[in-house]
């Protein structure tokens, strides 16, 4: 990700890793970008995607008012398997600043190693490059438009919602749909778009990713939480239920190779136990 960063046409400002221990953030202070630009190694006093982003966010707002600076600025996140094109900040920084409306971006998807074994940092190159047709992605297509979440694994967020807005922690580990609450906190402050022109590959690396049973628990629960706090429509939340049942019902009839659809199916089942008994919290997910 930093020889991706070091080569952006508008080169960041800053760069914040936070990792949840010390292996995380190990030999990244000897990379070259560390000498061309402030990059800030942290390790977050809770471990979790939420966690560990709310923690960079303050870091950052820390800095940012240290530095008693007066020019707008913007946020962006992206996960340490997300390989952006090099134009990914420059096109994003000239919508932001043409269109005062839009609050948040999140880019077209090229390619996406998550429903496969992953991509390949060869394949991801020749995507980039053009060398490669793009697949078929929800975050795709040649037009903008305005889109109700941002893909967490490339997003960007103005400044004033960076200031307001946190990752929801009671959503833990993974943070199981913590992007379509974000974008919801953010929205009402404008608009949220899809930018084809901030084009990227999500690799789809599947270490570090949790296990089925709690996946599956998250599938239900984390929705159902979220429409509690009003950061998610209930039509959305039973599409995405209903989505996710099917498929692990359908993919459990014979073991996949690559991911436990059955322990999701089992975690579906215990989370809907839980729902039925007034136990159900995302959180639960920490003791299985």
């Amino acid at each position: 990700m930093f020889d991706y960063l070091l080569g952006q046409v508008r080169r960041p400002d800053a760069v914040y890793v936070v990792g949840a221990g010390e292996s995380d953030i190990a030999g990244l202070d000897t990379h070259p970008m560390c000498d061309a630009l402030p990059v800030f190694l942290l390790i977050s006093e809770t471990a979790g995607l939420t966690a560990q982003r709310n923690y960079g966010v303050t870091a950052l707002l820390r800095e940012v008012d240290r530095a008693n600076a007066g020019e707008p600025w913007f946020l962006t996140f992206f996960d340490d398997d997300f390989r952006p094109h090099e134009e990914w900040l420059s096109s994003c920084e000239t919508l932001l600043s043409q269109d005062p409306n839009v609050i948040g971006v999140t880019g077209q998807i090229l390619a996406d190693g998550v429903k496969t074994a992953g991509v390949c940092e060869a394949d991801a190159l020749r995507y980039l490059s053009g060398a490669l047709a793009p697949l078929e992605h929800w975050a795709s297509g040649t037009e903008r438009r305005e889109i109700s979440s941002a893909y967490g694994c490339n997003m960007a967020f103005v400044d004033r919602v960076a200031r307001v807005c946190r990752f929801e922690e009671a959503l833990p580990l993974y943070g199981w749909q913590e992007d379509q609450d974000y974008t919801s906190q953010a929205q009402r402050f404008g608009k949220f778009v899809y930018e084809p022109a901030c084009r990227g590959v999500h690799l789809g690396i599947k270490k570090g990713r949790i296990s089925g049973v709690r996946l599956g628990y998250s599938q239900i629960a984390n929705p159902v939480f979220l429409v509690k706090k009003n950061t998610m429509a209930r039509k959305t939340a039973c599409v995405f239920i209903s989505r996710h049942i099917l498929s692990n019902l359908f993919h459990s009839l014979r073991r996949d190779p690559l991911f436990d659809y059955r322990g999701r199916l089992w975690g579906n089942l215990l989370a809907f136990a839980d729902l039925l008994t007034g136990t159900s919290h995302p959180q639960r997910i920490l003791k299985m």
